[in-house]
Protein backbone atom coordinates (compact mmCIF):
# COMPACT_ATOMS: atom_id res chain seq x y z
CA UNK A 1 0.00 0.00 0.00
CA UNK A 2 1.39 3.37 -1.06
CA UNK A 3 0.64 5.73 1.88
CA UNK A 4 1.87 8.82 0.03
CA UNK A 5 -0.43 8.04 -2.87
CA UNK A 6 -3.40 7.65 -0.53
CA UNK A 7 -2.70 10.92 1.25
CA UNK A 8 -2.36 12.81 -2.05
CA UNK A 9 -5.56 11.33 -3.47
CA UNK A 10 -7.95 14.31 -3.93
CA UNK A 11 -10.99 12.17 -4.77
CA UNK A 12 -13.96 11.74 -2.42
CA UNK A 13 -12.80 8.23 -1.63
CA UNK A 14 -9.33 9.48 -0.83
CA UNK A 15 -10.76 12.14 1.46
CA UNK A 16 -12.75 9.52 3.35
CA UNK A 17 -9.67 7.32 3.62
CA UNK A 18 -7.63 10.24 4.97
CA UNK A 19 -10.36 11.05 7.51
CA UNK A 20 -10.53 7.43 8.65
CA UNK A 21 -6.75 7.35 9.14
CA UNK A 22 -6.90 10.55 11.24
CA UNK A 23 -9.73 9.19 13.39
CA UNK A 24 -7.87 5.92 13.85
CA UNK A 25 -4.72 7.71 14.98
CA UNK A 26 -6.77 9.85 17.41
CA UNK A 27 -8.50 6.77 18.85
CA UNK A 28 -5.14 5.06 19.27
CA UNK A 29 -3.73 7.92 21.32
CA UNK A 30 -6.95 8.20 23.37
CA UNK A 31 -6.69 4.54 24.30
CA UNK A 32 -3.05 4.98 25.27
CA UNK A 33 -3.88 8.07 27.41
CA UNK A 34 -7.01 6.87 29.20
CA UNK A 35 -6.17 3.21 29.69
CA UNK A 36 -2.39 3.23 30.15
CA UNK A 37 -0.98 6.68 31.00
CA UNK A 38 -3.78 8.12 33.19
CA UNK A 39 -4.28 5.01 35.37
CA UNK A 40 -0.54 4.90 36.06
CA UNK A 41 -0.38 8.49 37.39
CA UNK A 42 -3.68 8.40 39.35
CA UNK A 43 -3.58 4.81 40.66
CA UNK A 44 -6.94 4.35 38.94
CA UNK A 45 -8.71 1.22 40.13
CA UNK A 46 -6.35 0.68 43.08
CA UNK A 47 -8.10 0.68 46.48
CA UNK A 48 -6.49 0.90 49.91
CA UNK A 49 -7.86 0.12 53.37
CA UNK A 50 -8.37 3.08 55.73
CA UNK A 51 -6.53 2.34 59.02
CA UNK A 52 -7.88 3.06 62.50
CA UNK A 53 -6.44 6.46 63.51
CA UNK A 54 -8.04 6.79 66.96
CA UNK A 55 -5.41 7.85 69.49
CA UNK A 56 -2.75 8.63 66.87
CA UNK A 57 -1.09 11.98 67.65
CA UNK A 58 -1.29 14.70 65.01
CA UNK A 59 2.49 14.91 64.61
CA UNK A 60 2.58 11.23 63.60
CA UNK A 61 -0.41 11.32 61.24
CA UNK A 62 1.30 12.40 58.02
CA UNK A 63 4.01 9.74 58.21
CA UNK A 64 1.54 7.06 59.29
CA UNK A 65 -0.95 7.79 56.49
CA UNK A 66 1.77 8.12 53.86
CA UNK A 67 2.56 4.47 54.46
CA UNK A 68 -1.07 3.73 53.51
CA UNK A 69 -1.05 6.07 50.47
CA UNK A 70 -3.46 8.48 52.21
CA UNK A 71 -3.52 12.11 53.36
CA UNK A 72 -5.38 13.85 56.22
CA UNK A 73 -7.17 17.10 57.00
CA UNK A 74 -8.29 18.34 60.44
CA UNK A 75 -12.06 18.77 60.40
CA UNK A 76 -12.86 19.90 63.98
CA UNK A 77 -12.01 19.25 67.62
CA UNK A 78 -13.69 17.92 70.76
CA UNK A 79 -12.58 16.69 74.16
CA UNK A 80 -12.26 13.47 76.13
CA UNK A 81 -10.03 12.61 79.08
CA UNK A 82 -9.49 9.05 77.80
CA UNK A 83 -7.11 10.00 74.95
CA UNK A 84 -3.93 12.12 74.71
CA UNK A 85 -4.18 15.78 73.74
CA UNK A 86 -4.04 16.48 69.98
CA UNK A 87 -4.72 12.85 69.11
CA UNK A 88 -7.45 11.60 66.78
CA UNK A 89 -10.93 11.23 68.28
CA UNK A 90 -12.97 10.51 65.14
CA UNK A 91 -12.30 10.04 61.45
CA UNK A 92 -14.02 9.86 58.09
CA UNK A 93 -13.95 7.56 56.18
CA UNK A 94 -14.25 5.10 59.06
CA UNK A 95 -11.60 2.42 59.67
CA UNK A 96 -11.77 -0.49 57.26
CA UNK A 97 -13.27 1.55 54.40
CA UNK A 98 -11.80 0.92 50.97
CA UNK A 99 -10.87 4.13 49.13
CA UNK A 100 -8.68 5.22 46.24
CA UNK A 101 -5.04 5.96 46.96
CA UNK A 102 -4.17 9.56 47.87
CA UNK A 103 -7.63 10.05 49.41
CA UNK A 104 -8.00 12.66 52.20
CA UNK A 105 -9.08 11.31 55.60
CA UNK A 106 -10.87 13.94 57.73
CA UNK A 107 -10.09 13.77 61.45
CA UNK A 108 -11.33 15.36 64.70
CA UNK A 109 -8.61 16.05 67.27
CA UNK A 110 -8.75 15.92 71.05
CA UNK A 111 -8.39 19.38 72.59
CA UNK A 112 -5.46 20.30 74.81
CA UNK A 113 -7.74 21.70 77.53
CA UNK A 114 -11.32 20.64 78.31
CA UNK A 115 -14.09 23.17 77.60
CA UNK A 116 -15.76 24.76 80.62
CA UNK A 117 -19.44 24.68 81.55
CA UNK A 118 -21.58 26.28 84.29
CA UNK A 119 -22.12 24.22 87.42
CA UNK A 120 -25.80 23.16 87.60
CA UNK A 121 -27.80 23.95 90.73
CA UNK A 122 -28.19 20.72 92.72
CA UNK A 123 -29.25 22.29 96.04
CA UNK A 124 -32.49 20.98 97.57
CA UNK A 125 -32.70 18.16 95.05
CA UNK A 126 -32.39 14.44 95.69
CA UNK A 127 -29.14 12.51 95.48
CA UNK A 128 -30.57 10.44 92.60
CA UNK A 129 -31.41 13.60 90.66
CA UNK A 130 -27.95 15.09 91.40
CA UNK A 131 -26.22 12.02 89.98
CA UNK A 132 -28.30 12.21 86.79
CA UNK A 133 -27.67 15.95 86.37
CA UNK A 134 -23.91 15.57 86.88
CA UNK A 135 -23.75 12.79 84.30
CA UNK A 136 -25.78 14.73 81.73
CA UNK A 137 -23.42 17.70 82.18
CA UNK A 138 -20.32 15.48 81.80
CA UNK A 139 -19.27 16.03 85.41
CA UNK A 140 -18.13 13.25 87.74
CA UNK A 141 -19.50 12.37 91.16
CA UNK A 142 -16.81 12.39 93.84
CA UNK A 143 -17.29 11.72 97.56
CA UNK A 144 -20.64 11.91 99.35
CA UNK A 145 -20.64 13.52 102.80
CA UNK A 146 -23.58 13.14 105.20
CA UNK A 147 -24.80 15.83 107.60
CA UNK A 148 -27.53 15.80 110.21
CA UNK A 149 -30.83 16.56 108.52
CA UNK A 150 -34.41 15.23 108.67
CA UNK A 151 -34.27 14.85 104.86
CA UNK A 152 -32.39 11.75 103.84
CA UNK A 153 -30.24 12.14 100.68
CA UNK A 154 -31.33 15.76 100.13
CA UNK A 155 -28.44 17.72 98.57
CA UNK A 156 -27.41 20.53 100.90
CA UNK A 157 -24.14 21.62 99.27
CA UNK A 158 -21.72 20.74 96.46
CA UNK A 159 -17.94 21.14 96.50
CA UNK A 160 -15.06 21.32 94.02
CA UNK A 161 -11.53 20.55 95.25
CA UNK A 162 -12.94 20.45 98.78
CA UNK A 163 -14.44 23.95 98.67
CA UNK A 164 -18.13 24.91 98.37
CA UNK A 165 -19.04 26.46 95.02
CA UNK A 166 -22.09 28.32 93.78
CA UNK A 167 -24.35 27.24 90.95
CA UNK A 168 -23.26 28.85 87.68
CA UNK A 169 -19.52 28.68 88.48
CA UNK A 170 -17.71 27.61 85.30
CA UNK A 171 -15.79 24.36 85.65
CA UNK A 172 -13.77 22.23 83.23
CA UNK A 173 -15.75 19.40 81.68
CA UNK A 174 -15.05 16.17 83.58
CA UNK A 175 -14.54 17.91 86.95
CA UNK A 176 -15.14 15.83 90.09
CA UNK A 177 -17.93 17.18 92.33
CA UNK A 178 -18.39 16.17 95.99
CA UNK A 179 -21.88 16.31 97.49
CA UNK A 180 -23.08 17.06 101.02
CA UNK A 181 -26.45 15.38 101.68
CA UNK A 182 -28.82 14.85 104.59
CA UNK A 183 -28.59 11.67 106.68
CA UNK A 184 -32.28 11.50 107.61
CA UNK A 185 -31.59 11.63 111.37
CA UNK A 186 -31.75 15.36 112.03
CA UNK A 187 -34.39 17.11 114.19
CA UNK A 188 -37.95 17.20 112.93
CA UNK A 189 -38.09 21.01 113.32
CA UNK A 190 -36.09 23.02 110.80
CA UNK A 191 -35.93 26.43 109.14
CA UNK A 192 -37.75 26.72 105.83
CA UNK A 193 -35.85 28.09 102.86
CA UNK A 194 -36.82 30.74 100.32
CA UNK A 195 -38.88 30.09 97.17
CA UNK A 196 -39.78 33.72 96.36
CA UNK A 197 -38.67 34.55 92.82
CA UNK A 198 -38.59 30.87 91.80
CA UNK A 199 -40.80 29.48 89.09
CA UNK A 200 -43.78 27.49 90.28
CA UNK A 201 -42.13 24.23 89.14
CA UNK A 202 -38.87 25.04 90.97
CA UNK A 203 -40.80 25.89 94.14
CA UNK A 204 -42.61 22.55 94.00
CA UNK A 205 -39.28 20.73 93.63
CA UNK A 206 -37.85 22.54 96.65
CA UNK A 207 -40.91 21.84 98.80
CA UNK A 208 -40.73 18.17 97.88
CA UNK A 209 -37.04 18.08 98.77
CA UNK A 210 -37.81 19.67 102.14
CA UNK A 211 -40.60 17.11 102.78
CA UNK A 212 -43.15 19.93 102.90
CA UNK A 213 -46.55 19.91 101.24
CA UNK A 214 -48.08 22.48 98.92
CA UNK A 215 -50.81 24.42 100.68
CA UNK A 216 -53.06 27.06 99.10
CA UNK A 217 -52.07 28.50 95.74
CA UNK A 218 -53.42 31.94 94.85
CA UNK A 219 -52.91 34.31 91.92
CA UNK A 220 -51.80 37.79 92.91
CA UNK A 221 -54.42 40.55 92.70
CA UNK A 222 -54.90 41.76 89.14
CA UNK A 223 -52.30 39.35 87.74
CA UNK A 224 -52.91 37.32 84.59
CA UNK A 225 -50.86 34.12 84.33
CA UNK A 226 -52.63 32.73 81.27
CA UNK A 227 -50.06 31.28 78.85
CA UNK A 228 -47.04 32.66 80.73
CA UNK A 229 -44.66 31.28 83.34
CA UNK A 230 -45.72 31.81 86.95
CA UNK A 231 -43.26 32.95 89.62
CA UNK A 232 -43.64 32.89 93.41
CA UNK A 233 -44.49 36.37 94.67
CA UNK A 234 -45.02 35.46 98.34
CA UNK A 235 -44.83 32.40 100.56
CA UNK A 236 -46.14 31.36 103.96
CA UNK A 237 -44.53 30.31 106.25
CA UNK A 238 -41.90 32.92 105.48
CA UNK A 239 -38.31 32.06 104.67
CA UNK A 240 -36.48 31.51 107.97
CA UNK A 241 -39.58 30.44 109.90
CA UNK A 242 -39.48 27.18 111.85
CA UNK A 243 -41.52 24.36 110.33
CA UNK A 244 -41.92 20.61 110.74
CA UNK A 245 -41.74 17.80 108.20
CA UNK A 246 -45.06 17.54 106.37
CA UNK A 247 -46.21 21.15 107.04
CA UNK A 248 -48.11 22.91 104.20
CA UNK A 249 -46.69 26.00 102.48
CA UNK A 250 -48.98 28.56 100.81
CA UNK A 251 -47.84 30.28 97.62
CA UNK A 252 -48.91 33.44 95.77
CA UNK A 253 -48.09 33.46 92.06
CA UNK A 254 -47.67 36.20 89.45
CA UNK A 255 -46.02 36.65 86.03
CA UNK A 256 -42.45 37.94 85.87
CA UNK A 257 -42.21 41.71 86.39
CA UNK A 258 -45.56 41.94 88.25
CA UNK A 259 -45.87 44.75 90.79
CA UNK A 260 -48.52 44.77 93.48
CA UNK A 261 -50.95 47.72 93.20
CA UNK A 262 -50.43 50.39 95.83
CA UNK A 263 -53.20 50.46 98.38
CA UNK A 264 -55.24 53.64 98.65
CA UNK A 265 -54.85 54.66 95.00
CA UNK A 266 -58.44 53.76 94.26
CA UNK A 267 -59.76 56.55 96.46
CA UNK A 268 -57.59 59.17 94.74
CA UNK A 269 -58.91 58.47 91.26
Amino acid sequence: MNIKKILKDDSVGGLIKNLAIAVGILLFFCIIYFYIYLPNITSHGELVDVPDLKGVKVEDLEKFLKQHQLRFSVNDSAYTDTLPALSVLRQFPVPGSKVKGNRVVYVSLNRVKPPSLPMPDLTDGSLVNAKAVLKSNELKLGRIYYEASPFKNLVREFRYHGLPIAAGTRLPKGSVIDLVVGDGYGPADFTIGNVIGDTYETALRKLSGWNLHLGKVEIAEGADTTGVASFVLKQYPLSGDSVRVGDPVDLWLAPKGYKEPEKGNEGNL
